[in-house]
């Protein structure tokens, strides 16, 4: 998508200390704003209750925002509920525009409650809409807000041309090495330190390798984690890779895993997108009932919903690679599933839809 963007984009400063004239420019312009005192209380009101560095940024950088938005621009539209919805909110404010967003996982989940509600008050210059793409995350929400008719389920769905068609697979052989594939950042909500511990506990006698593609924060605990565990010479570890290098290892993979958890702050996994690319590709999956990934994965019927406890996750890996029957099965319902409900399509027509009339509204 990002290749399909013709407009300028315009880049706010991330440190108000590293653009000092450009932020004074802003701040003297917002305060002849109509929206300005308005602006100002709903801001040291959330100031009062989370006096952060943080916070002070975020509205220093809505003035710059609300100072340079182009002519003619009827409304703002933030990706993620949190930091970025707080600069979209007071720069909206500022400007007497209307603002809308999408949430998606960690922005729901690590906010404080007393802010996702005042972002879904109308009453408090909210969100005319939100859309957020689980079920989960938009029931919890909805129940937050005053009017839960504000906030829409729009899945991110897979365009579906902009993928192979899956390979034609050969039933695996029981004897043959059982490739296990994960595509994630090294976080703790992916569980993957729960995975490296099922693999030590597999059969020594099952032939077994596998690939990890993604980076982040914990790549060198979890490879010494494999390291003293005696398997590191079974996983490859590929880093970051662009999108056809991933679908590449996803036709040639036997199991896609995905051990996602809640976090110790609360942080947790939406419907990960890669759940869907591995279904385009016929590549059977093994996961976790968290969050919405049971809105996407029925356990049984597309895939297998595993407790993320490391004897858990082995015995079900071990059920795939010792039944060769079970994974093609359901990888080939995960298909129709994803054709069936979760193509891009109708999530971009319900967005325009939103976004016309929101914008309508201004003009």
């Amino acid at each position: 998508l990002h290749d399909r963007l013709k407009a300028r984009v315009r880049y706010l400063p991330e440190y108000l200390r590293d653009a000092p004239e450009r932020v004074a420019a802003a701040q003297k312009a917002a305060q002849t704003m109509p929206g300005y005192d308005a602006a100002l209380d709903i801001f040291e009101r959330d100031l009062a209750r989370d006096d952060t560095p943080n916070r002070r940024r975020r509205f220093g950088q809505a003035c710059v925002m609300a100072h340079e938005l182009p002519p003619g621009t009827l409304g703002i539209y933030a990706h993620f509920l949190h930091t970025p919805s707080s600069v979209a909110r007071y720069a909206a404010i500022l400007r007497g525009l209307e603002w809308s967003f999408s949430a998606h996982a960690k922005d729901i989940w690590t906010s404080p409650e007393w802010e996702l509600r005042e972002k879904l008050d109308p009453a408090r210059h909210g969100a005319a809409f939100g859309a957020t793409c689980t079920g989960f995350g938009a029931r919890h929400l909805q129940d937050l807000a005053e009017d839960p008719g504000r906030i829409d389920l729009v899945y991110h769905g897979l365009d579906l041309g902009r993928f192979p068609a899956p390979p034609s697979r050969a039933l695996r052989r029981v004897n043959d090495s059982f490739r296990m594939m994960s595509v994630g950042r090294m976080v703790e909500k992916k569980g993957f330190d729960n995975l490296i511990d099922a693999l030590a506990l597999l059969p020594a006698a099952l032939d077994w390798h596998w690939t990890h593609i993604g980076g982040g924060d914990l790549s060198q605990a979890m490879k010494a984690r494999a390291q003293a565990l005696g398997i590191s010479g079974r996983i490859t570890w590929r880093g970051a890779c662009d999108q056809p290098e991933v679908i590449d290892a996803m036709r040639a993979a036997d199991l896609f895993v995905l051990p996602s958890r809640i976090a110790q702050d609360g942080d947790r996994d939406g419907l990960p997108n890669v759940l869907m690319e591995a279904a385009s590709q016929k590549l059977p999956i093994l996961s976790t009932p968290v969050s919405a990934i049971p809105e996407f994965i029925i356990s049984g019927q597309s895939g297998v919903l595993s407790d993320d406890a490391p004897e858990a996750l082995a015995a079900a890996v071990q059920r795939f690679a010792t039944d060769p029957t079970l994974g093609p099965k359901l990888a080939e319902a995960a298909f129709s599933r994803l054709k069936a409900d979760f193509t891009m399509a109708p999530g971009i027509a319900q967005l325009r839809a939103r976004l016309t009339a929101m914008l309508s509204r201004a003009g």
